[in-house]
């Protein structure tokens, strides 16, 4: 089932502050850039509890965005307080307050708590958040509000560009769902065409999934571009690469965003992804991927 989302640009500017709502949800979205922040903090959004998260560039040069996670009974106050910490040197923002103001100070401890232990396990970006705070008791209905609530959020995260949640990894939960497709349908497991590494691969709707256990060169050449060599060595620093002796191990089910980027981090070089993965009769994943969309055309005809 679709969401209607609602985004009110505050300035009239593609790139300014703007608002985010979805229908029949209780909650609202602020967004900003630091740079804006100042000019519309006053706005009564602020004046009310809420979770924040702040986008910094990251330290690390494997990842590509570092956050923090917050909450505050009052985010005008605590947003100033971050303005005014030259420690502090976030680029973006995106708060999260109720528009009928039901969120207390359990509600939003919830929240941020629940959003950190996302963020931790999604091993995507850096994350500032040293402590982990504890999951707050709040009776069982409230906690199935702030669930829902929490499910809001996750959608708008991705419209505001805060990748921060779209994980690098399956879930324990969805890694069995995984690990069943080779015995349903042989042909949706594919093997990389290599003498050097054994590695298999299957498409999913979240991604290419490279499978646990599979392998990956320990080197690379010279081709092979500087975001695949960041992706690549963020898998290694978040233990879902490990040491293999002659070369690294996928530990856990990785996701890639194109079957290229799973191919380059698999040989440690640019390679043609299409046509470096075969199933089990030796056909390429580009030409069981051309007579699907054959056969889908010749349906609609």
């Amino acid at each position: 089932m679709g969401k209607k989302l609602t985004i009110f640009l505050v300035d009239g500017s593609e790139t300014g502050p703007r608002t985010i709502e979805i229908g029949n949800w209780s909650g609202k979205a602020v967004y900003s850039q630091r740079s804006s922040l100042p000019k519309i903090i006053e706005r009564q959004e602020f004046n009310r509890p809420g979770v924040y998260i702040l986008k910094s560039m990251p330290n690390n040069d494997s990842y590509n965005e570092r956050m923090y996670i917050g909450e505050a009974e009052n985010l005008r106050k605590r947003l100033k307080q971050h303005l005014a910490d030259s420690d502090r040197d976030f680029t973006e923002i995106v708060a999260f307050i109720s528009k009928d103001e039901m969120l207390t100070k359990s509600h939003i401890k919830y929240l941020e708590s629940r959003i950190i232990t996302l963020a931790k396990e999604a091993k995507t970006a850096e994350i500032d958040n040293t402590v982990q705070p504890e999951l707050t008791t709040l009776p069982e209905a409230d906690i199935s509000d702030m669930e829902y609530f929490l499910d809001q959020i996750k959608l708008i995260f991705p419209v505001v560009n805060f990748m921060f949640l779209v994980p690098s990894t399956l879930k324990q939960s969805e890694n069995a769902t995984v690990l069943e497709q080779p015995s349903n349908n042989s042909e949706m497991v594919y093997t990389v065409r290599s003498k050097k590494v054994a590695a298999k691969l299957i498409e999913t709707e979240k991604g290419y999934v490279v499978l646990s256990g599979s392998q990956s060169s320990k080197t690379t050449s010279n081709s092979i571009s500087e975001g695949w060599i960041k992706q690549r060595n963020k898998l290694i620093e978040t233990g879902v690469l490990i040491d293999g002796g002659e070369f690294y191990i996928f530990k856990d089910n990785a996701i890639f965003s194109s079957i290229s980027a799973a191919t380059a981090v698999v040989l440690g070089r640019q390679a043609a992804g299409p046509v470096e993965w075969v199933d089990s009769a030796g056909r390429t994943f580009k030409q069981n991927q051309e007579k699907k969309f054959e056969g889908e055309l010749n349906d609609e005809n």
